[in-house]
């Protein structure tokens, strides 16, 4: 490896590893702020906190590692725009292409190993994490009655509280109990209490919550369905209720337990696509099985023209005149009851449906997503260096905006499009892969700007013309006139047009090491001229010798 190569790559790595660092870092805190309210309140030890935290950064790799690409393409070859490293290189005979060789291997390179790491590294970080969230959700969840919303206690028991107060928050308002009972489903049982107060301790196994100035409500079971039907229940008031909640058995929580392997985000490709195939038989069959059982419950037949007539005759009037007109009103209700059930129940199998599909193209779009990694690392490569290179800015300033707005783009594109293959708009596939097919042909036009010295838009067509008028009525005698008499191509006034001032002057005084020819020279004079820069102010700052 040539010299060259090495400082390109070891500038691009150095600063590569401090941005995927500090975005990690932040990833990792918004992390902590989003299961803040799972980890606090439960007693736990540091190293299962640390393990929390570790199990979670795998999964923030698919989102930090193409922002890094990017920023540190852009900051990088920034940098070397700026500080004249390129313009150095290019009067040697070193292209922009022969500068990336050596950071095109290394992203080459990264993007494999990025595909490995989202086949096997994630999947695995995430089945542990997803089964240390569920263990640690067990633990202690008297510690964690939160105001504002409905808190689950135990499997039967759901506490919502307005506001807690006190030292220890040991004081409620607004207190409102759902609770359930064993073999029934529903919340039959309520109770209600302006006040409340924790009188347990916090390292109890057992919750004790003293209720004042309320109401119990519950609803009485009956085994006789016609007494069911009068709906009986209990209600009473109360000064004083002091409800128990025995919770022993949820603070023996094994925090090693795993009883969760189904989720699409533990898989890699060989179970995903194993999984995706049985779930896909799966609805085959489903669906074929309801619409052969709807067909037989109804007794109809395949449509033809007989099955037509012979409903037909059936809901015709002289049919209905067979029967009295109080069975006729019954045969209605009937037909209206049947009529109004199958069609709640093609509601309901409808949205199962929806829920069906939409857990397929989760299932799909994770397999596509491992190899979209690597991928769209290389293109915002593409993306990211050419554009630094045209825009000649490095630092935390306008590369950053650039960088993180470009992201966005990028990754707002993804979500929309995966959104909408759940919903079935697209296909799987190519949600996956639109956002990085959408960027493929933008890192191709910002590389040919780039290798070919022109700016980001080439306005030049609609701004010569412009400037060519407007320079034939200047009369400031210290301003001198542009002249494009000079045999110089189209390709070199579009670069001229593109220089910034010091650029320009720098042409003027090293043309001959630059490889540019003396009308190259008097063309850049001539546009130093347009922007303000007589040939006196040269001479004073030795930008400008006489022959």
């Amino acid at each position: 490896m040539k010299i060259l190569d090495r400082y390109i790559l070891f500038t691009y790595v150095k600063t590569f590893l401090s941005i995927f660092t500090i975005l990690m870092f932040i990833f990792v805190l918004q992390s902590v702020w989003l299961y803040i309210q799972e980890l606090a309140g439960r007693d736990l030890d540091f190293s299962v906190i640390l393990k929390f935290l570790v199990l979670v950064t795998p999964s923030l790799v698919s989102l930090v590692l193409p922002l890094s690409v990017l920023l540190t393409s852009i900051m990088t070859f920034g940098n070397f725009a700026e500080n004249y490293e390129f313009a150095a290189m290019k009067s040697t005979g070193i292209s922009l292409q022969r500068a990336m060789k050596s950071l095109i291997v290394f992203i080459v390179f990264l993007g494999v190993v990025s595909f490995l790491f989202a086949n096997h590294v994630i999947p695995a970080s995430q089945y542990e994490f997803r089964n240390l969230r569920r263990n640690i959700g067990k633990l202690k969840p008297a510690m964690i009655i939160r105001s504002g919303q409905f808190n689950p206690i135990g499997d039967d028991i759901n506490i919502r509280v307005a506001e807690k107060y006190g030292e220890r928050d040991q004081y409620l308002t607004d207190v409102i109990i759902h609770q359930k009972e064993k073999g029934r489903i529903g919340n039959y049982t309520v109770i209600n209490a302006k006040k409340g107060e924790l009188i347990s301790s916090l390292d109890s196994p057992v919750l004790s919550l003293k209720l004042s100035d309320g109401n119990y409500y519950s609803e009485v079971y009956q085994k006789d369905f016609k007494k069911r039907k009068r709906e009986p229940f209990a209600k009473s008031e109360f000064e004083t209720y002091t409800l128990n909640i025995d919770l022993s058995s949820l603070d023996d929580v094994d925090l090693d337990d795993k009883d969760i392997d189904n989720s699409y985000q533990m898989l890699n490709i060989r179970e995903l696509d194993s999984s995706l195939i049985e779930l896909g038989n799966r609805f085959i069959e489903d669906r074929q099985e309801y619409g052969e059982g709807i067909v037989a419950r109804a007794g109809l037949k395949p449509l033809n023209t007989t099955f037509k007539a012979t409903v037909k005759d059936s809901i015709s009037p002289i049919f209905m005149e067979n029967f009295k007109t109080n069975e006729q009103v019954k045969i209605l209700e009937i037909a209206k009851s049947n009529l109004s059930n199958s069609i709640t129940e093609l509601e309901n199998r409808r949205k199962r449906i929806i829920v069906d599909v939409r857990r397929i193209s989760k299932f799909e779009i994770a397999i596509h997503d491992k190899y979209v990694l690597g991928f769209s690392c290389i293109i915002l490569f593409f993306v990211g260096a050419p554009l630094g290179a045209i825009i000649r800015k490095g630092g935390l300033g306008l590369p950053i905006v650039l960088g993180v707005v470009s992201f966005l783009t990028f990754h707002f594109i993804g979500i929309f499009a995966k959104n909408s293959a759940e919903d079935g708009t697209i296909t799987p596939m190519v949600a996956a892969w639109l956002s990085t097919v959408i960027m493929l042909p933008i890192g191709v036009y910002l590389t040919y700007r780039a290798t070919t010295d022109q700016g980001l838009f080439d306005l030049d067509g609609i701004l010569i013309p412009i400037k060519r008028f407007f320079s034939k009525k200047k009369t400031h005698n210290d301003v001198p006139v542009v002249d494009y008499s000079y045999s110089i191509t189209l390709e070199e006034e579009k670069m001229l047009a593109d220089r910034s001032a010091n650029q320009l002057k720098d042409i003027v005084k090293n043309y001959k090491q630059y490889g540019y020819s003396e009308d190259m020279r008097n063309a850049a004079i001539d546009r130093l001229g347009e922007l303000g820069i007589t040939v006196e102010n040269l001479k004073v700052q030795g930008y400008y010798l006489d022959k």
